[in-house]
């Protein structure tokens, strides 16, 4: 078990995107909002070091906030 307590992964969620010039994005302030291309019940893609690994939807309870994996990825023949 100690090999596998030494591996590190980064795990993102993506809730959405949209595209905006580099002059806007440098304005941006503390608190500001972007508007993405998804609303609150579509289904987020799960990365796990930049690469797609499941879909989930955020789950909130109070103040707390998740991510419910609901499908997994199959894997790519060049991911093996």
């Amino acid at each position: 078990m100690a090999t596998i307590d030494s591996v590190s992964l980064d795990i993102a969620v993506v809730l959405g995107s949209t595209s905006m010039p580099v002059h806007q994005v440098l304005r941006l302030g503390r608190g500001a909002i972007i508007e993405l291309d998804a609303s609150e019940d579509d289904e987020v893609q799960i990365l796990a070091n930049n690469l797609p690994v499941a879909r989930g939807t955020v789950i909130v309870s109070g103040n707390r906030i998740a991510v419910e994996v609901k499908s997994m990825l199959k894997r790519s023949p060049e991911r093996r």
